[in-house]
C-alpha cells in the first residue's frame, strides 16, 4: 500500500530545502535533515511537555524495528538489494544503541496513540539507512519510511511492544538499585545492633528496640519492592507485535506474524512471547497498571522511610537526633551551621511524583475506547520516568544518605533511661501496677527511670542494665519469672 511520502521529492522550493508531501499536502524540509512530513507535522500539533520521547523507548523501537526488519527480510523483502537490507538493519542497530536519539524529535505527550513517534522512528531510520547507502535524505523512492521500514506492522504493535521492551529494560536498573539499597540498610542493620533506642507508636514512646532493628524494617520493604518489580516483567513480555493495525493481522503475511516475536526475543534475550489474543493485548492497557501500582507500593516504601530518617535526625539540639544523617550540602541562607536531611526529602517528592504518574496511567489507560486505546504516549511518559525516577531515588538515598548514616549512641541511650518507656521493659520482673506508678513518679519528679527504680531498691544496677540490653530487648518473647 503506498503513500504520498513514498513519492520521490520534487525539486526544492528552496535551496537547501527537500519536499516531501502527505495526504495533506506539501511541506518544505531542511534537504539534510534525517526526519520527514510527519515529524514535521507532530512538530507544529503537540508543543506540549516540552521534551522528547523517553530514550529508552526510542532505544526499544530500534530492536522492535530490527525484528520487523530481519523477519521481512527472512520472507524475502529486499532480496533483489541486499545493500538496502543491510543499510536498514545498521541504521535499527543504531537506533537500539542509543546513536539515533537526536533524530527522534517529537513531544512525548501527542494524540493518535504514538502514531507521530512511530514515523518519527520510521522517517529517521529511513534516512539514515539512505545516508548509509549515500543517497540523499528523502530519497523514499529507494527505501520508504512506510513501505520498507513499516512494512508489515502499524503503530498499534510497534508502539506498545516497543513500550515493553523500554520498561522491562528499565525495570532491570531498578532492582539493581534496590538490591543495592537494601544491602545498605543490612550493614546499617549489623552495624546499630547493639545500639538500644526508643521505639514509638503514634509519635509518642513506647517500648524499647535497637536501631539495628529498625534498620531492618527497612530493608524488608525494600526487599518485597524489589521481588514485586521483578516479576513485573511476566506482565510485560507478552507483546501484540504482528497483530497490525488491531490484532487481525492486517497486511501481515501469516508466516510473519507467527515469526517476529522470535526474533525479538532472540536479539533482546527476553522472554517474549506472542499474546494468545492479539485483539485484547492491543486495546486493553491494564497490564501498564498493575506495573504502575506495583510502582506505587515502591513509592510508599520510599516515602516512609525517608519520613522516618527526617524525624530520627531531626534537630540536632531540639528533635529525636537518634541517627545522624550525612551533611551533603548547606541548609540556609540565613541561619548559620543549619544542615537540612535534603536527601530524604528529594526522595519523597520523586515518590509523590511516581504516584502522580500512576493515577495518569490508570485513568488513560481506562480511557481507551472500542480496539485501540488512544491514550499510550501519556502512559509510556508516566510508567518510563516512573521506573527512572524510582532507580534514582534508590540510588542517591543509598550513596548520600543511608550509607553515611551514624549513630547518635549517646541521645539514644538518654532517651532510653529518661523516658517513661523503659518501665514497659521491667514488667516482666516487677509488674504492670509497680512500672505504671515509676512512670508516674518519673514524670512527676522530673527523675529518670533508673534512678526511682534504684532509689525504691526494686532492681539491682546489674538486673537494671540487663533488662535494657539490647539482647533483651530484641529477644522474643519475654523470660518467665522461672528463666530469670
Amino acid at each position: 500500500m503506498s503513500s504520498a511520502n513514498d513519492r520521490p521529492n520534487t525539486t526544492p522550493k528552496a535551496e537547501g530545502h527537500r519536499v516531501e508531501a502527505d495526504c495533506i499536502g506539501e511541506r518544505e524540509i531542511p534537504a539534510d535533515i534525517l526526519h520527514g512530513i510527519y515529524t514535521v507535522r507532530a512538530l507544529d500539533n503537540f508543543p506540549l511537555s516540552g521534551r522528547r520521547v523517553h530514550s529508552a523507548l526510542i532505544h526499544a523501537f530500534g530492536q522492535v524495528k530490527l525484528a520487523c526488519a530481519r523477519t521481512n527480510r527472512a520472507l524475502g523483502a529486499w532480496s533483489d538489494d541486499p545493500l538496502k537490507g543491510d543499510a536498514i538493519e545498521q541504521a535499527c542497530n543504531e537506533m537500539a544503541g542509543a546513536s539515533l536519539d537526536d533524530l527522534v524529535v517529537v513531544d512525548a505527550l501527542q494524540g493518535g496513540a504514538g502514531a507521530s513517534t512511530n514515523m518519527n522512528v520510521n522517517e529517521a531510520l529511513a534516512n539514515r539507512a539512505l545516508v548509509i547507502l549515500g543517497e540523499k535524505p528523502g530519497s523514499y523512492d529507494r527505501i520508504s519510511p512506510l513501505n520498507d521500514i513499516n512494512l508489515h506492522q502499524s503503530t498499534n504493535d510497534t508502539y506498545p511492544t516497543a513500550l515493553k521492551l523500554a520498561a522491562i529494560g528499565l525495570l532491570h536498573d531498578l532492582d539493581k538499585s534496590l538490591v543495592a539499597l537494601q544491602e545498605a540498610f543490612q550493614e546499617k542493620e549489623k552495624e546499630f545492633a547493639g545500639v538500644v533506642k526508643l521505639g514509638r507508636t503514634e509519635l509518642q514512646d513506647a517500648v524499647l528496640t535497637t536501631l539495628g532493628r529498625a534498620m531492618s524494617a527497612y530493608a524488608e520493604p525494600i526487599g518485597r519492592d524489589r521481588w514485586r518489580a521483578y516479576k513485573c516483567e511476566e506482565r510485560l513480555r507478552v507483546v501484540n507485535l504482528g497483530g497490525t493495525a488491531i490484532g487481525t493481522g492486517l497486511s501481515a503475511p501469516r508466516e510473519y506474524i507467527f515469526r517476529v516475536v522470535d526474533f525479538l526475543r532472540e536479539q533482546t534475550g527476553i522472554g517474549f512471547a506472542r499474546a494468545e489474543n492479539l485483539i485484547d493485548n492491543t486495546q486493553n492497557a491494564d497490564n501498564f497498571v498493575e506495573v504502575s501500582g506495583i510502582l506505587k507500593a515502591c513509592a510508599a516504601t520510599l516515602i516512609k522511610i525517608s519520613t522516618d530518617l527526617r524525624l530520627l535526625s531531626s534537630g540536632p539540639d531540639g528533635g529525636l537526633s537518634e541517627i545522624l544523617l550525612p551533611s551533603v550540602q548547606a541548609g540556609s541562607s540565613a541561619m548559620p551551621d543549619k544542615v537540612n536531611p535534603v536527601i530524604p526529602e528529594a526522595v519523597t517528592q520523586a515518590a509523590i511524583r511516581v504516584m502522580g504518574y500512576d493515577l495518569s496511567i490508570t485513568m488513560a489507560a481506562a480511557a481507551g475506547n472500542l480496539e485501540l486505546n488512544a491514550f499510550l504516549p501519556l502512559i509510556a511518559d508516566s510508567l518510563l520516568h516512573s521506573i527512572e525516577l524510582l532507580t534514582n531515588a534508590c540510588k542517591i538515598l543509598r550513596l548520600n544518605c543511608v550509607q553515611g548514616i551514624k549513630a547518635n549512641e549517646s541521645r539514644c541511650q538518654s532517651n532510653v533511661e529518661s523516658s517513661t518507656a523503659t518501665a514497659t521493659a521491667l514488667m516482666t520482673v516487677i509488674g504492670y501496677d509497680k512500672a505504671a506508678e515509676i512512670a508516674k513518679l518519673s514524670r512527676e519528679q522530673g527523675c529518670s527511670i533508673r534512678q526511682i527504680v534504684l532509689s525504691m531498691g526494686l532492681l539491682s544496677e546489674e538486673d537494671f542494665d540487663e533488662l535494657i540490653s539490647p539482647e533483651t530487648v530484641m529477644r522474643l518473647g519475654a523470660n518467665s519469672h522461672k528463666e530469670r
